[in-house]
C-alpha cells in the first residue's frame, strides 16, 4: 500500500501524478490539497484567507464558517472531482470523499489556538481541529472493492460539525489503520531544502531523528510540514518521499528516489 499526498499548489502537476499511478500494481490512497484554489475563490468571493500563528511558530489559516464553505467548495468541489475525474479518464476507479462523507475522519476541535496579538497572548477559536480516527470500515470496503479512495479536507468533529484540519495530519491517521509501506508526498519543490528557495539545495536523506532539528529550520507551512512528519513516523511510517509535485512524472520520480527520502 501506497499513500500519495499531493500538495494545493498552483503548479502541481495533477496530469503527470494520475498517469504515474496508473502504471502502479500496488494499491493506493490519494490525499490532496488545494490551497492555491482556496486562495483564490476566497479572493474572488471577497473573503481573502486569514492566517495566525501560534506562540510556537505553526502557521494555520483561520477557519471561520465562511472560510469552510470556501474549502468545501475549493476541496472537496472542484478539486476533488477533477481528480476523481483524470483518474477515471486513466482507468483508476476513483471515488472522491471528504472526511465528513461516512465520517470517513473523525477528529477533535481545537480548544484554541494561543496567538500573539499586539504584544498579547490570545486565545483564538475557530472551526479547526485534529483528526483523531478513521472509519475503518467504510474505508476497508472501499479498498476491498477495488475503489481507489481521493480523500481530502474537510473532516468531521464531536459534534458532527466540518472543521479544518492539515492534510498532513490525515495521512497520519490514515497510516495509523493501512500501515502503508511508502508514503510519497508530491510538493512545489523538488524536495526538503536546505536553504530556503535554492532548489538546488535538497537533502536527499533524512533520518527521523533529523526531523526535529530541521523542523526548527524551516517557517510557515513547511515547518508544519515536518512537525507532522516527526509525529507520522511516532505512528509507525517507515519509509517516506517528499518529491516535486511539478516534474513530467511526479510519483515515478518520486519511486525511483529522487526528492529527499526519510527512513
Amino acid at each position: 500500500m501506497i499513500i500519495v499526498k499531493i500538495g494545493g499548489g498552483g503548479d502541481i502537476n495533477i496530469e503527470g501524478i494520475v498517469a504515474d499511478l496508473a502504471a502502479l500494481t500496488e494499491k493506493f490512497i490519494i490525499v490532496h490539497g488545494a490551497n492555491a484554489l482556496r486562495d483564490k475563490l476566497a479572493e474572488d468571493l471577497g473573503r481573502p484567507k486569514r492566517v495566525i500563528t501560534s506562540v510556537k511558530g505553526y502557521a494555520s489559516v483561520y477557519s471561520d464558517e465562511k472560510l469552510i464553505d470556501v474549502m468545501m467548495m475549493a476541496y472537496a468541489g472542484l478539486r476533488n472531482k477533477r481528480i476523481v475525474e483524470r483518474c477515471h479518464q486513466h482507468g483508476i476507479n476513483a471515488v472522491g470523499l471528504s472526511g465528513i462523507d461516512g465520517k470517513l475522519i473523525q477528529g477533535k476541535r481545537n480548544s484554541g489556538i494561543r496567538v500573539m496579538q499586539d504584544g498579547k497572548k490570545k486565545i483564538v477559536r475557530d472551526y479547526s481541529g485534529k483528526p483523531v480516527t478513521v472509519n475503518e470500515g467504510f474505508l476497508r470496503m472501499l479498498l476491498k472493492a477495488d475503489y481507489v479512495p481521493v480523500l481530502t479536507v474537510p473532516i468531521i468533529d464531536e459534534h458532527n460539525v466540518a472543521i479544518n484540519t492539515e492534510n498532513d495530519d490525515v495521512v497520519r491517521v490514515l497510516q495509523k489503520f493501512v500501515r502503508a509501506n511508502t508514503i510519497v508526498q508530491l510538493i512545489e519543490a523538488p524536495g526538503f531544502l536546505e536553504v530556503k528557495n535554492d532548489e538546488g539545495s535538497v537533502i536527499r536523506r533524512i533520518s527521523p531523528a533529523e526531523l526535529l532539528a530541521r523542523e526548527q529550520q524551516v517557517d510557515g507551512r513547511m515547518r508544519r510540514k515536518m512537525l507532522s512528519l516527526r509525529k507520522l513516523f511516532e505512528h509507525g511510517a517507515t519509509k517516506v518521499i517528499i518529491g516535486d509535485g511539478r516534474s513530467r512524472h511526479p510519483v515515478a520520480d518520486a519511486l525511483a528516489g529522487k526528492g529527499t527520502i526519510i527512513v
